[in-house]
This record gives structure tokens, C-alpha cells and sequence, in this order.
């Protein structure tokens, strides 16, 4: 039999955004075959060449970023197979990852199946599967009959949310205050309002958790709060940021037992996730947002290792070999310093980053039409002072906005 810790290894990233170099630069660093599916409008994209071994590319259907034909993937995939070899199939975004799981289930690749996929992508699915976790969620409903939909409105007070049930952050989300709202809001989706469903609007303080998990058990951990959430920058123009919160706290404590309580109820078995939640000002409880079985997007990873030096991206990849050569894989050591990010739409294509020149500043965003930063120290109150300073110079030197998109650009 051969040795498995030393088997060459083939992995197929599946990303429909351009996301996921340390990932791929990490799985080659290990001596893997990398090949990469995306779209075809990033056919131009800064892929890491150097690191990839073969890109294939999907036609966008009707123009929309990862509005792939499946079927036209499967067959493509299964052409691909007849010559080349794929041990693993890994989704580096949210929507990529049903596309991953069908694929795998078809080739009979191991890792995440149809069924777990969809509680970390459909949000009905992840509100019922928590609710039948007893982990608590606001109240809500699926919006398929009249009758309990109309049972629910009365139930419950507005405002309500009216969410895509397979889109990502604040995409396609619309508010209600009352009854007619709602149902004017549901006659206007028409025959696609099965694609959505319905909560109650909670207000209150947002944390992420970005995990890593290894045999059902998180092994990495780094809960964060957004001082902007994902709904106010979408919705109302705002700045993004967010920031690490102090470690080792009753706040710290409590959501890592609520994360982990989510990915056991989830059937997450090994890799990187993103969970939110809000916390209720009144009562103090904590509801469960959302999850995905990837990476947190908005440039988190960055953060996320500037406070703790683990890259999450690269982590994942080096987890993902692990399982593959029944490896045991052993986490690097854990940094406890304090980190935050801003990241914002720029009304000028290239701003002047030289004028956030404090030495906490460890990391610049280098993307037209935006600025961002990551800063780290070692107490939170300094993050939080300079997230604040330049929150307050970025809106009045740089800051633009746009609306939210009813319907994503994937």
C-alpha cells in the first residue's frame, strides 16, 4: 500500500470571485497539483499563476459572475477527469459552495455533501436546523403558504426582514413595518418568493466568529464585532469595519460555546467558517445570524492574522492536505494581540494611503476606487481610537457609496 503522507495530491479550487491566493499559494507550497474553476470574466484576473497547475473557466450565463450551467460543468469536470486526477474539490465562496457539494456527490470526491452544504448556504435551512438545535434565532418563516405566513405576521411584530435565501451579506434584503408592506414586498416577487424568507428585524451589537474546525471540534477561534454591520454599510452607505474583541471575556466565552454548538449541530467535520450573531440590548441573549463554510470576506482573513498570525486561508489549505494523507494536522501557535479593519468605497481611483501612517497600520488595500486598512496593537481600546480617527477621515476625504444590488452580481 502506498505510503498516504507522502501521495501527490490534487486539489480544484471552485471560486466564482476573485478570492483565495493564500489558499492556493499554501496547497502548492505543499507540493499539491492546483487547478482553479472560475468564471469567465476573470479570465484577466491576478490569479497566483505561479501556483496554479491549470485554470479552467465556466461560461457566466447571461453575463452574471457564477451563473454556471451545471450541467455543462459536470460534463466539463468529467472530461477533465479522463487525464487528470482531483482528490479534493474546495469552495472558496459562499457561491461556490453548492456547486461543490453536487460536484462532489457526482465524482464521489470526499468532503462536504449536498445535505451539510446546504445549511452553510441556504438560510432557511440554517434557521430551521438551529432552531432545531435550540440555538436560539429570531422568529421567522418560509414564505411558501399564505396561511402561515398570515399566522406569522400575527405573531409577531414588525419589522420585518424579507431575505434571498441564497445570497450572500446584505444582497437583495428588504425591510417591512407592516402587514401590507409585506405582502406588497411578496406580490412583487412573484413566482420567486420561494427563494426567500421572512424574520424579525432584531436590533443590536453583530459579532463574527472565524473558525477553524478539525474533527467536528473548533481548534482556532477569533470572535469580532462589527462597528458597522454588513446591513448599515450595504444599506446605508456606510464605512465597514470591525474589530477583535478582547480575549478570554464572559462575551469571548459565551459565543465560542455558541459557535461550536453551531457547527455540532451543522456537521461541519473539518475547515474554515464565518458565523454571525446579534445580541439582544434588552435581554442580553444571543441569536444566531448566519454561517458559511468559508473564509470571512471584506479582507477578515487579514485581521483575523494580524491579531493572531494564523492564516486562515492558508491554514485551511494545509488542514485540507491533512485529512487528504491522514496526516495529523497541528495548528501553529496562536498570537493574542488586538486587530481591526476599515475598508470603503473611494470616490478617487487611487487614494493616498501614506496619510494613515501610524505604526499600528500593518496592512493597505490595494484596489481601485477603494481604501482599507488593517491595525494592530496590543489592547483593543487603541484599535477602536484609530477605527474611529479614520472612519471620521476617510468619510470626509474619500468616502463614496453605492446601493445595495437587489439580486447579486455572481
Amino acid at each position: 500500500m502506498a505510503n498516504q503522507s507522502n501521495m501527490p495530491l490534487s486539489i480544484l479550487c471552485i471560486t466564482a470571485y476573485h478570492k483565495g491566493e493564500a489558499f492556493m499559494q499554501a496547497a502548492k507550497s505543499e507540493g499539491c497539483t492546483v487547478y482553479l474553476l472560475t468564471s469567465e470574466q476573470l479570465r484577466d484576473a491576478a490569479w497566483p499563476h505561479e501556483s496554479l497547475d491549470e485554470i479552467f473557466y465556466a461560461q457566466d450565463l447571461d453575463g452574471i459572475k457564477g451563473n454556471w450551467n451545471m450541467a455543462d460543468v459536470t460534463k466539463g469536470l468529467a472530461w477533465v477527469l479522463r487525464s487528470r486526477k482531483v482528490d479534493r474539490i474546495v469552495c472558496l465562496d459562499d457561491f461556490d459552495v453548492e456547486k461543490g457539494a453536487a460536484l462532489r456527490e457526482h465524482f464521489r470526491i470526499a468532503g462536504m455533501g449536498q445535505t451539510t452544504g446546504r445549511y452553510f448556504r441556504d438560510k432557511l435551512a440554517m434557521r430551521m436546523k438551529a432552531q432545531e438545535a435550540n440555538i436560539p434565532v429570531p422568529a421567522f418563516t418560509a414564505l411558501f403558504h399564505d396561511a402561515d405566513i398570515n399566522a406569522y405576521l400575527e405573531k409577531t411584530q414588525g419589522p420585518w426582514l424579507i431575505k434571498p435565501r441564497g445570497e450572500a451579506s446584505a444582497t437583495g434584503i428588504r425591510k417591512a413595518h407592516t402587514n401590507a408592506a409585506v405582502w406588497s414586498i411578496l406580490n412583487q416577487l412573484g413566482d420567486e418568493r420561494h427563494e426567500f424568507l421572512m424574520e424579525q428585524f432584531r436590533t443590536g451589537d453583530v459579532y463574527h466568529a472565524d473558525t477553524l474546525t478539525l474533527d467536528k471540534k473548533m481548534i482556532f477561534c477569533r470572535v469580532s464585532q462589527y462597528l458597522n454591520t454588513p446591513m448599515e454599510v450595504a444599506h446605508a452607505g456606510g464605512i465597514f469595519r470591525t474589530a477583535t474583541i478582547p480575549l478570554n471575556t464572559d462575551l469571548d466565552n459565551e459565543l465560542h460555546v455558541l459557535t461550536q454548538r453551531v457547527m455540532t449541530a451543522f456537521g461541519l467535520l473539518y475547515g474554515a467558517a464565518h458565523t454571525e450573531f446579534i445580541k439582544d440590548p434588552l435581554t442580553g441573549a444571543y441569536f444566531f445570524v448566519e454561517t458559511a463554510a468559508r473564509v470571512g470576506g471584506a479582507h477578515i482573513a487579514e485581521m483575523v492574522e494580524a491579531a493572531s498570525g494564523i492564516n486562515l486561508w492558508g491554514e485551511w489549505a494545509r488542514m485540507e492536505i491533512a485529512m487528504a494523507r491522514k496526516q495529523k494536522y497541528r495548528l501553529p501557535k496562536v498570537q493574542e494581540d488586538h486587530a481591526g479593519i476599515l475598508v470603503s468605497l473611494c470616490r478617487v481611483a487611487q487614494p493616498d494611503m501614506s496619510l494613515f501612517n501610524d505604526k499600528e497600520v500593518v496592512w493597505r488595500l490595494d484596489l481601485e476606487h477603494h481604501i482599507g486598512m488593517v491595525v494592530r496593537s496590543t489592547t483593543q481600546p487603541r484599535i477602536l481610537e484609530l477605527l474611529e480617527d479614520y472612519a471620521g477621515r476617510v468619510l470626509t476625504d474619500f468616502h463614496a457609496s453605492a446601493p445595495v444590488p437587489e439580486k447579486s452580481t455572481h
